[in-house]
């Protein structure tokens, strides 16, 4: 393995963090209103990983049912000490008005994590945990000024925090004022040591073209910290938007068993015309600390690229994921989420063995804050096919069932099966801001199985239908741009997801999927 190719974890994978066990490494990531939540994720070799359970997997551990899909769970990082694993993170709910900083802990980073111990009077949002060499427990946050000297004036702070109760304990010591240097949207601090240095990483500029990340350091873990005066040591804001790599940013720092560096940190890969549907992605970058005793990139030109020098370590291959589910696996697979955690089941796979049977919920796919019968997966590849096999018959008008291509409540296409002046009929839907538009509509045979499929091709996807699965016709082919960020301004990117809905009114009715198949090129 002399090379590797960005991004090491491909599709809707933003904000990672990362540490070493041993020759172990862990992973995890921002999850927003997505259930399961905060995926983690394991690696031998930094390269090829391996989702290895969720830190947040039980309806009861976390209530976030009522956010947004942009919000949700923001920003973890992983940590461990003492045997013990600790994952910190932010809950945004506009719902609650709050945004909430709490921790989990486990024994085995597989899980089970604990329940959230919510940490009071620490606001912001990206926290991160810092062990001293005494044991101590320091907690880092991003916060508002106040008063604000101007839009996205940050604040990072350390406070210690209590070991047992993870309460704030002690003096809160802000590390850096954002308008020292003029600073927008500073944010996601990480600590280090490294050669008698306490080393501060963090990203600024915000979450777009500007991203970036900064370093300064101290020789006190409290402060003062100077400012590298080479910053920002990653970034892609000078290059133009559409290049392979774009909107690079948000840095966690890891330390391999041969003593190199590596920085695990966001980009997206925009097509053709600016947008992105993937969302932001999990990539890879080799550091060194040759320049002053400053982290620097240590790829060719300091720059994140998609085919980089793979590191000093022992490859190891993991199994592929097959590419259908069949549904006959006793629980659903680590791929598939819901839109929230839901206090009430609505998908099965026991009622109709080898299906996943959605029953009909009242709630839509635009119900904002809302738990539809929806799971889904994310789209990892700009060429893609996705395809299923749905068995559902409408009873009233208002009830439907298909396949869905999902960025949120607000901005997604819906292909589904529902009734149409007596008859059923395939339905193309379109929903962008808010407003749903029939886009296209086909009769077809009453009660029989239907195939439904999704493929995309960068800036376009051609969603097709067919009774048997080697006969699909295409309905319609569509822009893409309607599930990019650059549109629809969220934070995530675009799902598949089976989908079933009485629009409004109770039901009985259900929908089977035998199967779903999933294919991807890396391009």
């Amino acid at each position: 393995m002399n090379t590797f190719t960005n991004p090491i974890l491909s599709g809707f994978r933003p904000d990672p963090s990362i540490c070493r066990v041993g020759e172990d490494y862990y992973l995890v990531t921002s999850s927003f209103a997505y259930f399961p939540g905060l995926p983690v994720y394991h690696s031998r070799d930094l390269v090829h990983w391996e989702q290895i359970g969720h830190a947040i997997d039980r309806p009861g551990q976390l209530d976030y049912r009522n956010c947004e899909v942009k919000e949700g769970l923001w920003a973890p990082t992983i940590r461990h000490h003492d045997g013990v694993w600790y994952i910190v993170n932010t809950l945004v709910s506009d719902h609650y008005q709050s945004w909430r900083n709490f921790i989990l802990t486990a024994r085995d980073p597989a899980g089970p994590w604990s329940d959230p111990v919510f940490l009071d009077g620490l606001g912001g949002i990206d926290p991160s945990l810092f062990f001293g060499a005494d044991g101590a427990l320091w907690y880092l946050g991003s916060d508002a000024q106040e008063p604000s000297a101007y839009p996205g004036h940050n604040i990072l702070y350390l406070q210690p925090l209590d070991r047992t109760t993870f309460q704030p304990a002690g003096e809160r010591h802000i590390l850096l004022d954002g308008a020292d240097f003029h600073g927008n949207w500073i944010e996601a601090p990480h600590l280090y040591e490294h050669d008698g240095w306490y080393i501060l990483i963090f990203a600024e500029g915000g979450t777009y073209r500007d991203h970036s990340v900064m370093a300064a350091r101290s020789r006190a873990l409290t402060g003062p910290y100077e400012l590298c005066p080479r910053n920002p040591i990653v970034t892609h804001r000078h290059l133009p938007y559409q290049s392979e790599l774009s909107v690079v940013g948000h840095a966690d720092l890891v330390e391999t068993q041969n003593g190199d560096w590596w920085a695990a940190l966001l980009a997206v890969r925009p097509y053709e015309g600016g947008g992105y549907t993937l969302g932001r992605e999990t990539c890879l970058l080799p550091m060194d600390w040759s320049e002053d005793g400053w982290p620097m990139a240590a790829s060719r030109d300091g720059l994140v690229h998609r085919r980089e020098r793979a590191p000093r370590l022992p490859e190891t291959f993991l199994p592929l994921p097959c590419p259908a589910d069949s549904f006959e696996a006793p629980t659903l697979g680590p791929v598939w989420n819901t839109i929230h955690p839901s206090s009430e089941p609505f998908w099965s796979l026991s009622a109709r063995p080898g299906c996943l049977r959605l029953s009909l919920r009242p709630e839509t796919l635009e119900a904002s804050g809302a738990t539809p019968a929806f799971v889904g997966r994310r789209q990892e590849h700009r060429l893609c096919l996705a395809v299923t096999a749905m068995d559902f018959t409408p009873q009233t008008a208002g009830e439907e069932a298909g396949l869905a291509l999902f960025a949120d409540c607000e901005y997604h296409f819906l292909l589904c099966k529902a009734l149409h002046e007596g008859r059923e009929a395939l339905q193309l839907w379109q929903t962008e801001a808010g407003v749903r538009t029939l886009l296209a509509e086909q009769t077809v045979t009453p009660g029989a199985r239907l195939y439904l499929a999704a493929q995309c091709n960068r800036s376009r996807y051609v969603l097709s239908w067919g009774h048997r699965p080697d006969r699909l016709t295409p309905l319609a082919e569509v822009n893409a741009d309607l599930l990019s960020t650059t549109t629809n301004g969220g934070f995530t990117g675009t799902y598949f997801g089976l989908y079933a809905s009485a629009n409004g009114a109770p039901s009985s009715n259900h929908a089977d999927f035998d199967w779903f198949s999933y294919h991807g090129i890396d391009i």
